[in-house]
């Protein structure tokens, strides 16, 4: 069913705004914005299944955002995020409630972050054909291929919905999965910070002075781009801001000189913008640069304890069916290698209980790892 009209929409939705339950996903692009733009949405309950055309001439989408609002109807997605960051562009917020198929996956022993078409798989011993799943979404009109291939990513997500659902309540596990999608529905984390994106640029040997630039340049960078729609390395690339950064040019003449910067980009409003807030951050007081981060972001923890508490971590996973990733990675084992209170992953909720009490007590001699034979085992060293 592929729905291209409001009064099409309106139906579908008062079909299925009774349901306990739907399954939703996206089909969208981005290639040429900074923006995701919304081709399509796929919505299906047990009995029907819609592809709604987001690009129909003239359709309002208002039905299908205040079903994806709607509280009494839990919205099953896998590897919720982007469809949630499209949701938000085009509506200001997120669907809520939710529930990710592939965090309900790796709680239940899937492994690391299992794809939807292995989960089908597995779980239904039915194969997805991925044929059109790099299509050109915003091409019309779209084929019938197209139009199965999109149907059958929230078709078959109602079994595998149904099937997880079950296993998690039957293994007590439903709270977990509600932990982990609280962040996922806070609309904050689907607006880029522009103060923050420097982060994401590779700058070597940097010197607080070269960050504080590369922070000043990349915040204009990222609000250009959103202002313009276009994607950030549209604008200028990371390489460039990084030579920026470290040479810090004043003039359109060193400018040019940059890799990747053009004449007629140096010379025009970008390169103007650019010289100006170098200036700005070389003229901000020293106390306001950015601090150097540690080197090659190591902790100074003992590798032999890390490499027990990784150890402890296989064993604690594997006994509770989650995957080791879900629980904690290096650079957190790293962390409470160092200290007991460390704000990680691993010392909060259910992941506490599952392996953060015991890596506590391994750490302090509380707890031993050692053979049984056939593999390794955590022993209690006070004999509890």
């Amino acid at each position: 069913m592929l729905i291209t009209s409001t009064d099409e929409l309106n139906a579908f939705c008062k079909s299925v705004s009774g349901e306990p339950y739907i399954t939703v996903d996206t089909e969208f692009v981005r290639e040429r914005t900074y923006w995701p733009k919304l081709c399509l949405v796929q919505v299906a309950d047990g009995d029907n299944a819609a592809a709604i055309d987001a690009l129909a001439p003239d359709i309002d989408m208002t039905p299908l955002f205040e079903l994806m609002l709607d509280s009494s109807i839990l919205k099953v997605l896998h590897s919720a995020g982007q469809d949630l960051s499209v949701f938000h562009t085009v509506m200001d917020d997120v669907p809520r409630p939710i529930f990710d198929t592939q965090i309900a996956a790796m709680v239940c022993g899937f492994g690391e972050q299992p794809a939807y078409a292995s989960l089908v798989n597995s779980l239904l011993g039915e194969q997805v054909d991925k044929a059109s799943q790099m299509t050109d979404w915003s091409r019309r009109p779209l084929t019938d291929r197209q139009i199965k291939y999109a149907l059958s990513d929230v078709t078959h997500l109602v079994k595998v919905y149904e099937m997880l659902r079950d296993k998690i309540e039957a293994s007590g596990r439903t709270a977990w999965v509600e932990q982990e999608t609280e962040a996922l529905v806070t609309p904050a984390n689907y607006v880029p910070d522009p103060d923050e994106q420097w982060r994401r640029v590779r700058i070597r040997r940097p010197t607080r002075k070269a960050l504080a630039v590369l922070r000043e340049i990349t915040r204009w960078r990222e609000n250009t781009a959103q202002r313009r729609d276009r994607p950030r390395t549209w604008i200028i690339k990371d390489d460039s801001l990084a030579e920026i950064a470290a040479t810090q040019p004043s003039t359109i003449q060193q400018l040019e000189r940059v890799r990747g910067v053009s004449q007629r980009f140096a010379e025009g409003r970008d390169g103007r913008a650019i010289l100006s807030a170098t200036e700005h951050a070389l003229n901000s007081p020293e106390s306001e640069w950015p601090e150097l981060p540690k080197r090659n972001g190591r902790i100074d923890a003992s590798d032999t304890l890390v490499a027990l508490l990784q150890a402890l971590l296989k064993i604690r996973s594997d006994e509770s069916g989650v995957a080791t990733g879900m629980v904690a990675n290096r650079k957190e084992l790293e962390l409470i290698a160092v200290d007991d209170e460390a704000d990680v992953r691993a010392l909060k909720g259910w992941r506490r209980e599952v392996f953060g009490e015991d890596a506590l007590r391994l750490k302090h001699g509380k707890l031993a790892i050692t053979s049984n034979g056939s593999g390794a085992i955590a022993v209690d060293m006070n004999g509890r």
